[in-house]
Protein backbone atom coordinates (compact mmCIF):
# COMPACT_ATOMS: atom_id res chain seq x y z
CA UNK A 1 0.00 0.00 0.00
CA UNK A 2 1.30 3.47 -0.93
CA UNK A 3 0.85 6.33 1.41
CA UNK A 4 -0.25 9.36 -0.49
CA UNK A 5 0.02 13.16 0.68
CA UNK A 6 -1.65 15.95 -0.90
CA UNK A 7 -0.34 19.20 -0.59
CA UNK A 8 -2.69 21.74 -1.19
CA UNK A 9 -5.86 19.89 -0.54
CA UNK A 10 -8.58 22.57 -0.56
CA UNK A 11 -9.34 23.36 -4.85
CA UNK A 12 -11.21 21.63 -6.82
CA UNK A 13 -8.12 19.17 -8.50
CA UNK A 14 -7.22 18.31 -4.91
CA UNK A 15 -11.33 16.91 -4.46
CA UNK A 16 -11.12 14.89 -7.90
CA UNK A 17 -8.04 13.59 -7.09
CA UNK A 18 -9.08 12.41 -3.75
CA UNK A 19 -12.21 11.01 -5.22
CA UNK A 20 -10.36 8.87 -7.57
CA UNK A 21 -7.51 7.72 -5.04
CA UNK A 22 -10.50 6.55 -2.52
CA UNK A 23 -11.15 3.92 -5.01
CA UNK A 24 -7.57 3.11 -5.72
CA UNK A 25 -6.74 -0.26 -4.58
CA UNK A 26 -3.13 0.50 -3.47
CA UNK A 27 -3.34 3.68 -2.42
CA UNK A 28 -4.09 5.36 0.83
CA UNK A 29 -4.26 8.92 1.83
CA UNK A 30 -2.01 9.63 5.36
CA UNK A 31 -1.52 13.71 5.04
CA UNK A 32 -3.60 16.52 3.47
CA UNK A 33 -2.07 19.91 3.93
CA UNK A 34 -3.23 23.82 4.00
CA UNK A 35 -2.43 26.83 5.45
CA UNK A 36 -5.77 27.35 7.11
CA UNK A 37 -5.74 28.51 10.10
CA UNK A 38 -7.73 26.16 12.66
CA UNK A 39 -6.51 22.09 11.18
CA UNK A 40 -10.41 22.27 10.04
CA UNK A 41 -11.23 18.37 8.60
CA UNK A 42 -11.35 18.25 5.08
CA UNK A 43 -15.39 17.15 5.15
CA UNK A 44 -15.60 21.16 6.03
CA UNK A 45 -14.28 22.09 2.93
CA UNK A 46 -15.01 19.03 0.89
CA UNK A 47 -18.87 18.00 2.24
CA UNK A 48 -18.39 15.10 -0.58
CA UNK A 49 -16.11 13.59 1.73
CA UNK A 50 -18.28 13.31 4.70
CA UNK A 51 -17.75 9.83 6.02
CA UNK A 52 -15.44 9.02 3.28
CA UNK A 53 -11.82 10.71 4.09
CA UNK A 54 -11.06 11.31 8.15
CA UNK A 55 -8.54 13.67 8.29
CA UNK A 56 -7.97 16.92 9.27
CA UNK A 57 -6.02 19.97 7.10
CA UNK A 58 -2.83 20.93 8.63
CA UNK A 59 0.47 23.12 8.08
CA UNK A 60 3.00 20.91 7.43
CA UNK A 61 6.70 21.02 6.76
CA UNK A 62 8.10 19.51 3.25
CA UNK A 63 10.02 16.85 6.06
CA UNK A 64 6.94 16.19 8.13
CA UNK A 65 5.14 15.18 4.83
CA UNK A 66 7.77 12.91 3.14
CA UNK A 67 8.12 11.16 6.33
CA UNK A 68 4.24 9.92 6.87
CA UNK A 69 3.59 9.72 2.86
CA UNK A 70 5.85 7.53 0.50
CA UNK A 71 4.43 9.56 -2.84
CA UNK A 72 3.08 13.60 -2.58
CA UNK A 73 0.77 15.11 -5.43
CA UNK A 74 1.43 19.08 -4.96
CA UNK A 75 -1.73 20.82 -5.79
CA UNK A 76 0.27 24.18 -4.81
CA UNK A 77 0.44 27.39 -6.91
CA UNK A 78 3.34 27.68 -9.73
CA UNK A 79 6.56 28.86 -7.63
CA UNK A 80 4.90 27.73 -4.24
CA UNK A 81 5.32 24.19 -5.62
CA UNK A 82 8.98 24.19 -6.42
CA UNK A 83 9.86 26.15 -3.34
CA UNK A 84 8.18 22.89 -1.32
CA UNK A 85 8.98 19.81 -4.01
CA UNK A 86 13.11 20.41 -4.00
CA UNK A 87 13.09 20.01 -0.29
CA UNK A 88 11.75 16.63 -0.52
CA UNK A 89 13.55 15.36 -3.31
CA UNK A 90 16.11 14.43 -1.06
CA UNK A 91 14.33 11.92 0.73
CA UNK A 92 13.09 8.74 -1.47
CA UNK A 93 9.35 10.49 -1.53
CA UNK A 94 8.00 10.13 -5.13
CA UNK A 95 6.02 13.76 -6.16
CA UNK A 96 3.82 14.30 -9.17
CA UNK A 97 3.84 18.42 -9.53
CA UNK A 98 0.43 20.25 -10.65
CA UNK A 99 2.31 23.50 -11.16
CA UNK A 100 4.35 24.50 -14.03
CA UNK A 101 7.02 24.36 -12.28
CA UNK A 102 9.09 21.70 -13.83
CA UNK A 103 7.25 21.43 -17.33
CA UNK A 104 8.72 23.88 -19.04
CA UNK A 105 12.79 23.30 -20.53
CA UNK A 106 14.03 26.60 -20.21
CA UNK A 107 14.58 28.42 -17.14
CA UNK A 108 14.28 31.91 -18.96
CA UNK A 109 10.83 30.64 -20.85
CA UNK A 110 9.29 30.23 -17.30
CA UNK A 111 10.11 33.40 -15.90
CA UNK A 112 9.29 35.10 -19.01
CA UNK A 113 5.61 33.43 -19.01
CA UNK A 114 5.07 33.24 -15.03
CA UNK A 115 7.12 35.83 -14.01
CA UNK A 116 9.13 34.80 -11.19
CA UNK A 117 12.64 33.96 -10.83
CA UNK A 118 12.58 29.56 -10.87
CA UNK A 119 13.10 28.25 -7.27
CA UNK A 120 14.68 25.10 -8.21
CA UNK A 121 16.65 26.23 -12.00
CA UNK A 122 18.75 23.19 -11.46
CA UNK A 123 16.20 20.42 -12.40
CA UNK A 124 14.52 22.52 -15.66
CA UNK A 125 14.69 20.12 -18.34
CA UNK A 126 15.25 17.38 -16.55
CA UNK A 127 12.54 16.30 -15.02
CA UNK A 128 10.16 13.96 -16.97
CA UNK A 129 6.58 15.53 -18.67
CA UNK A 130 4.08 13.23 -17.27
CA UNK A 131 1.96 12.84 -20.62
CA UNK A 132 1.79 9.08 -20.50
CA UNK A 133 0.38 8.91 -24.37
CA UNK A 134 3.47 10.41 -25.58
CA UNK A 135 6.09 9.94 -22.52
CA UNK A 136 4.86 6.42 -20.73
CA UNK A 137 8.14 4.98 -21.26
CA UNK A 138 9.81 7.58 -19.03
CA UNK A 139 7.69 7.74 -16.04
CA UNK A 140 8.08 4.24 -14.53
CA UNK A 141 11.06 4.86 -11.95
CA UNK A 142 10.76 8.64 -11.87
CA UNK A 143 10.93 10.40 -8.85
CA UNK A 144 9.35 13.35 -9.76
CA UNK A 145 6.66 13.91 -12.86
CA UNK A 146 5.33 17.34 -13.98
CA UNK A 147 1.75 16.79 -14.51
CA UNK A 148 0.58 18.05 -17.95
CA UNK A 149 -2.02 21.45 -18.20
CA UNK A 150 -5.39 21.46 -19.15
CA UNK A 151 -5.39 23.29 -22.53
CA UNK A 152 -1.96 21.41 -23.13
CA UNK A 153 -3.28 17.87 -23.00
CA UNK A 154 -6.01 18.57 -24.91
CA UNK A 155 -4.10 20.42 -27.90
CA UNK A 156 -1.04 18.05 -27.26
CA UNK A 157 -3.14 14.76 -28.05
CA UNK A 158 -4.94 16.17 -30.86
CA UNK A 159 -2.30 17.43 -32.57
CA UNK A 160 0.16 14.57 -32.19
CA UNK A 161 -0.47 11.61 -34.19
CA UNK A 162 -0.63 14.55 -37.66
CA UNK A 163 2.76 16.27 -36.49
CA UNK A 164 5.03 13.29 -36.11
CA UNK A 165 3.38 11.64 -39.27
CA UNK A 166 4.41 15.21 -40.92
CA UNK A 167 1.24 15.34 -42.23
CA UNK A 168 0.45 19.57 -41.62
CA UNK A 169 2.80 22.42 -41.39
CA UNK A 170 3.99 22.44 -38.01
CA UNK A 171 4.03 26.29 -38.18
CA UNK A 172 0.51 27.13 -39.40
CA UNK A 173 -1.69 25.95 -36.36
CA UNK A 174 -4.55 27.91 -34.92
CA UNK A 175 -5.99 26.29 -31.41
CA UNK A 176 -9.32 27.41 -30.67
CA UNK A 177 -10.12 25.92 -26.97
CA UNK A 178 -13.08 26.57 -24.72
CA UNK A 179 -13.20 25.60 -20.96
CA UNK A 180 -15.54 24.99 -17.95
CA UNK A 181 -15.19 27.83 -15.13
CA UNK A 182 -14.00 25.32 -12.47
CA UNK A 183 -10.27 25.86 -14.65
CA UNK A 184 -9.82 29.15 -13.25
CA UNK A 185 -9.33 27.49 -10.09
CA UNK A 186 -11.35 27.47 -6.72
CA UNK A 187 -10.30 31.13 -5.48
CA UNK A 188 -12.92 33.90 -6.10
CA UNK A 189 -12.32 36.37 -9.07
CA UNK A 190 -14.16 38.43 -10.51
CA UNK A 191 -14.34 37.18 -14.23
CA UNK A 192 -15.35 34.07 -12.65
CA UNK A 193 -18.19 35.50 -10.45
CA UNK A 194 -21.62 34.22 -11.75
CA UNK A 195 -23.15 37.17 -12.80
CA UNK A 196 -19.76 37.96 -15.08
CA UNK A 197 -19.44 34.77 -16.26
CA UNK A 198 -22.98 33.03 -16.43
CA UNK A 199 -24.88 33.68 -20.03
CA UNK A 200 -21.42 34.69 -21.84
CA UNK A 201 -18.53 33.51 -23.66
CA UNK A 202 -15.42 35.26 -23.35
CA UNK A 203 -12.02 35.08 -24.82
CA UNK A 204 -8.88 35.56 -22.14
CA UNK A 205 -4.91 35.84 -22.29
CA UNK A 206 -5.37 36.59 -26.26
CA UNK A 207 -1.67 35.64 -27.31
CA UNK A 208 -0.34 35.75 -24.10
CA UNK A 209 -1.69 32.41 -22.46
CA UNK A 210 0.86 30.49 -20.12
CA UNK A 211 -0.03 27.68 -22.31
CA UNK A 212 1.22 28.72 -25.78
CA UNK A 213 5.06 27.64 -24.57
CA UNK A 214 4.34 24.25 -23.31
CA UNK A 215 2.11 23.26 -26.14
CA UNK A 216 4.89 24.19 -28.43
CA UNK A 217 7.52 22.63 -26.73
CA UNK A 218 6.20 19.51 -26.07
CA UNK A 219 4.78 18.97 -29.51
CA UNK A 220 8.29 19.91 -31.16
CA UNK A 221 10.31 17.89 -28.92
CA UNK A 222 7.48 14.98 -30.10
CA UNK A 223 7.51 15.79 -33.50
CA UNK A 224 11.32 16.39 -33.95
CA UNK A 225 10.11 19.39 -35.68
CA UNK A 226 9.53 23.51 -34.38
CA UNK A 227 6.32 24.03 -33.62
CA UNK A 228 4.34 27.02 -33.32
CA UNK A 229 0.77 27.96 -32.84
CA UNK A 230 -1.94 30.37 -32.50
CA UNK A 231 -3.44 29.60 -29.14
CA UNK A 232 -6.95 31.52 -27.98
CA UNK A 233 -8.75 30.49 -24.64
CA UNK A 234 -12.48 31.17 -23.99
CA UNK A 235 -14.46 31.17 -20.99
CA UNK A 236 -17.41 29.19 -20.95
CA UNK A 237 -20.12 28.90 -18.48
CA UNK A 238 -20.11 25.31 -17.88
CA UNK A 239 -18.47 23.94 -14.96
CA UNK A 240 -16.27 21.61 -16.68
CA UNK A 241 -14.94 20.41 -19.60
CA UNK A 242 -12.58 21.65 -22.45
CA UNK A 243 -13.01 22.02 -26.04
CA UNK A 244 -10.76 22.31 -28.46
CA UNK A 245 -11.26 22.95 -32.22
CA UNK A 246 -7.96 22.75 -34.60
CA UNK A 247 -6.68 24.25 -37.98
CA UNK A 248 -4.29 22.92 -39.81
CA UNK A 249 -2.91 22.85 -42.67
CA UNK A 250 -2.00 19.44 -44.62
CA UNK A 251 1.17 19.34 -46.24
CA UNK A 252 -0.06 16.95 -49.32
CA UNK A 253 -3.51 15.78 -50.32
CA UNK A 254 -5.22 13.74 -47.65
CA UNK A 255 -8.74 11.98 -46.69
CA UNK A 256 -10.56 11.90 -43.26
CA UNK A 257 -10.55 8.30 -43.92
CA UNK A 258 -6.84 8.51 -43.61
CA UNK A 259 -6.25 11.03 -40.91
CA UNK A 260 -8.89 8.90 -38.32
CA UNK A 261 -7.29 5.93 -39.13
CA UNK A 262 -3.52 7.34 -38.78
CA UNK A 263 -4.59 8.68 -35.20
CA UNK A 264 -6.52 5.27 -34.11
CA UNK A 265 -3.24 4.04 -35.27
CA UNK A 266 -1.41 6.23 -33.16
CA UNK A 267 -3.29 5.66 -29.99
CA UNK A 268 -3.92 2.06 -30.38
CA UNK A 269 -2.45 1.14 -27.21
CA UNK A 270 -3.26 3.89 -25.07
CA UNK A 271 -6.44 3.40 -23.04
CA UNK A 272 -7.55 7.01 -21.98
CA UNK A 273 -7.76 8.02 -25.94
CA UNK A 274 -10.66 7.62 -28.27
CA UNK A 275 -10.49 8.46 -31.89
CA UNK A 276 -14.20 8.86 -32.78
CA UNK A 277 -15.90 9.15 -36.16
CA UNK A 278 -18.68 11.54 -34.41
CA UNK A 279 -18.02 15.02 -33.50
CA UNK A 280 -16.65 15.51 -29.66
CA UNK A 281 -18.35 16.77 -27.09
CA UNK A 282 -17.73 17.73 -23.31
CA UNK A 283 -20.85 15.61 -22.02
CA UNK A 284 -18.79 12.59 -23.49
CA UNK A 285 -16.44 12.74 -21.69
CA UNK A 286 -17.76 14.59 -18.18
CA UNK A 287 -15.88 12.77 -14.94
CA UNK A 288 -14.13 10.32 -16.96
CA UNK A 289 -10.15 10.27 -17.60
CA UNK A 290 -10.96 9.85 -21.55
CA UNK A 291 -9.74 12.37 -24.21
CA UNK A 292 -11.92 12.00 -27.73
CA UNK A 293 -10.34 12.90 -30.80
CA UNK A 294 -12.44 13.22 -34.23
CA UNK A 295 -10.85 14.95 -37.82
CA UNK A 296 -12.79 16.67 -40.42
CA UNK A 297 -11.67 18.02 -43.65
CA UNK A 298 -12.92 21.10 -45.10
CA UNK A 299 -11.93 23.35 -47.83
CA UNK A 300 -8.05 21.99 -47.77
CA UNK A 301 -8.31 22.64 -44.22
CA UNK A 302 -7.73 19.65 -41.11
CA UNK A 303 -10.33 20.70 -38.33
CA UNK A 304 -8.67 18.51 -35.44
CA UNK A 305 -11.33 18.65 -32.93
CA UNK A 306 -10.64 17.26 -29.24
CA UNK A 307 -12.48 17.54 -25.80
CA UNK A 308 -11.53 16.25 -22.11
CA UNK A 309 -12.83 17.11 -18.38
CA UNK A 310 -10.04 19.89 -17.29
CA UNK A 311 -10.52 18.44 -13.84
CA UNK A 312 -9.86 14.83 -14.69
CA UNK A 313 -7.90 14.42 -18.03
CA UNK A 314 -6.83 17.60 -17.50
CA UNK A 315 -5.41 16.96 -13.83
CA UNK A 316 -6.02 14.83 -11.47
CA UNK A 317 -6.86 11.60 -13.53
CA UNK A 318 -3.99 11.99 -15.35
CA UNK A 319 -1.73 12.44 -12.33
CA UNK A 320 -3.23 8.89 -10.88
CA UNK A 321 -2.44 7.68 -14.42
CA UNK A 322 1.37 8.98 -13.76
CA UNK A 323 0.92 7.54 -10.23
CA UNK A 324 0.63 4.00 -11.39
CA UNK A 325 3.04 4.13 -13.31
CA UNK A 326 5.95 5.61 -11.08
CA UNK A 327 4.47 2.73 -8.94
CA UNK A 328 4.35 -0.44 -11.43
CA UNK A 329 0.61 -0.66 -11.30
CA UNK A 330 -1.93 -1.11 -14.52
CA UNK A 331 -2.27 2.12 -15.34
CA UNK A 332 -6.08 2.00 -15.58
CA UNK A 333 -6.30 1.73 -11.91
CA UNK A 334 -8.88 3.73 -10.49
CA UNK A 335 -9.70 4.89 -13.66
CA UNK A 336 -11.82 2.78 -15.75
Amino acid sequence: MVRVGILGATGYTALELIKLLLRHRQARITAVTSRQEGQPHISTVHPQLTGRLDLTLQDLSPETVAAQCDCVFSCLPHAASALIIMKMLDTDVKVIDFSADYRLRDVATYEEWYGNRHPDPQRIGKVVYGLPELFGDQIPGSQLVANPGCYTSTAILALAPLLCKQIVDPKDLIIDAKSGVSGAGRTPKLTTLFPECNESISAYSVGRHRHTPEIEQILSLASGQQVEVLFTPHLVPMDRGILCTIYARPLRPVTEDECLELMQEFYRDKPFVRVVDHLPATKDVSGTNYCDISVRLVRGRLLVLACIDNLIKGASGVAVQNFNLMHGFDEREALA
